[in-house]
């Protein structure tokens, strides 16, 4: 694949434009130091922030059809950082590509086109995996993350379904530990890294999504991590929370994949708490 083929729509989504633009800003730089050009896709909206429930009622569609038709005009893969957009524009793609009859339903109320289903969704994880490879990553670090233990955490929307998100295997996943792995950090697989930190649970019942996320930081402490690296804000957010009570030497630290790849790539200014534990390392 040669630089010019490496152009993707890209979906921010609400969080990384706004409580999570450090995700969003280590992502583009990632990309563009690796050759990859995310073209963020025009006038998009919110992709609906869960997949519907009750999809027989094609209106709760609409959000993410119109980003999906939005990357279609664009002609472009459609990338995105956010896990939750992700699995909801992923899901909702492949329920309207099976369910043709609800397509034609949706198009009939969405005013700026009609979905054919001709948009692949991706995530970056996967981009760097199958576009470009590892080694392709590799080559591109400057400073190795040597002697930093790190935990992959991919929660519970990134993976599943798994025949419907394409992304991993969700009882053992490889695709986090793998770009650790290409960065020169020690990739530390712990009991929880695959199950949910709590989600939206703070909301609705606060003390469940407490004890889920704390227990996915100390199973993570457990196996010997010195950080726990994801690709969800809302897991990010989560994780952070459960430790507000603790003194700042007693907290584990948590980033995104994107900042570990920043620190490792030399860009510093985007590595958010990765610098000072690859140091420390």
């Amino acid at each position: 694949m040669t630089s010019t083929e490496r152009v993707y729509g890209y979906f921010p989504g609400c969080t990384l434009a706004t409580t999570a633009v450090d995700y969003d800003a280590s992502g583009r730089a990632v990309a563009a130091a690796l050759d990859l050009e995310l073209r963020e896709v025009p006038d998009w909206n919110c992709c609906g922030a869960s997949f519907p429930l009750s999809a027989e009622n094609v209106m709760n569609f609409i959000a993410p059809a119109r980003t999906l038709i939005a990357a279609q005009r664009e002609g472009q893969d459609l990338a995105t950082l956010c896990a939750v957009c992700f699995h909801v524009l992923k899901r909702s793609d492949s329920y309207l590509r099976t369910h043709p009859e609800a397509a034609d339903r949706l198009n009939a109320f969405v005013t700026e086109g009609d979905y054919d289903g001709r948009v692949k969704v991706r995530h970056l994880l996967g981009i760097l995996r199958d576009d470009l490879g590892w080694e392709v990553v590799r080559r591109h670090v400057a400073a190795p993350l040597q002697g930093l233990r790190a935990a992959p955490y991919y929660g519970c929307l990134l993976l599943r379904p798994e025949a419907e998100m394409e992304l991993d295997n969700p009882e053992a996943p490889k695709v986090l530990h793998n770009l650790l792995l290409a960065l020169g950090a020690e990739p530390v697989g712990f009991a929880r890294q695959a199950e949910c930190c709590g989600s939206t649970l703070l909301v609705s019942a606060p003390e469940a999504n407490q004890r889920l996320s704390t227990a996915v930081i100390e199973s993570a402490r457990s196996a010997g991590a010195m950080i726990v690296v994801t690709a969800c804000p809302l897991c990010k957010f989560n994780l952070d929370r459960a430790q507000e009570g603790l003194p700042a030497a007693e907290r584990l630290l948590v980033a995104y994949f994107t900042q570990a790849m920043a620190a490792a790539f030399g860009l510093a200014e985007h590595a958010g708490p990765v610098c000072p534990l690859q140091a420390a390392a």
